[in-house]
């Protein structure tokens, strides 16, 4: 589906609701929805986004999920949401105060629905977000509750020092983490 400049520009501070339940394996989290993403209310919706092949490639899926088969994430423990509600057409619109007030309406969320993982895809929106500058690409120290939290690289198409191959392969320890056997891992 094609949507026009005028069209895209028209989604701007949409909200793009969750896929998420309780108890889930892996949460996975967003800065924000993009234009795309508010357009088609389908998380990582952009053509170039790199979310689904990598989660595939990375073994979460069996196959590699279209955007507006979102809701099928659910049935593999898998879920979204974003650290920022609002959708933009770039996420350096976001100021740090949002990203702030983000982590604290994620914790809140977290707490709720008690994933097993929190997986941020994006390691400086989870500094900010967390006021954790010094965070790495992987799991976290910090935890929400029972929740643990793994910094994923973004997998947008704009963050070239990612390739797909070295997001499957960053994707994949989290998944290992998240679907080891009690006292595996």
């Amino acid at each position: 589906m094609r949507f026009s400049p005028e069209e895209l520009q028209a989604a701007r501070d949409r909200l793009v609701p969750d896929v998420a339940a309780s108890g889930l394996r892996v949460l996975f989290c967003g800065i924000n929805p993009g234009l795309m993403t508010a357009a088609t209310g389908h998380h990582f919706a952009r053509p170039g986004n790199r979310f689904w092949p990598v989660l595939h490639a990375a073994g979460f899926t069996p196959r590699r999920f279209m955007p507006a088969e979102q809701e099928e994430l659910l049935a593999h423990g898998l879920g979204i949401t974003n650290v920022v509600a609002r959708a933009t057409a770039k996420a350096d619109e976001l100021t740090a105060e949002e990203y702030r007030e983000g982590g604290r309406l994620l914790a809140e969320k977290v707490a709720r629905l008690r994933p097993q993982w929190l997986a941020i895809a994006g390691v400086t929106a989870y500094r900010v977000a967390f006021g954790d500058k010094h965070a790495t690409i992987g799991p976290q120290q910090r935890t929400l509750g029972s929740t643990r939290i793994w910094a994923l690289p973004n997998p947008s198409g704009l963050n070239a020092h990612w390739t797909l191959q070295t997001m499957a392969e960053e994707y994949g320890r989290l998944r290992t983490a998240a679907f080891a056997e009690p006292g595996e891992g």
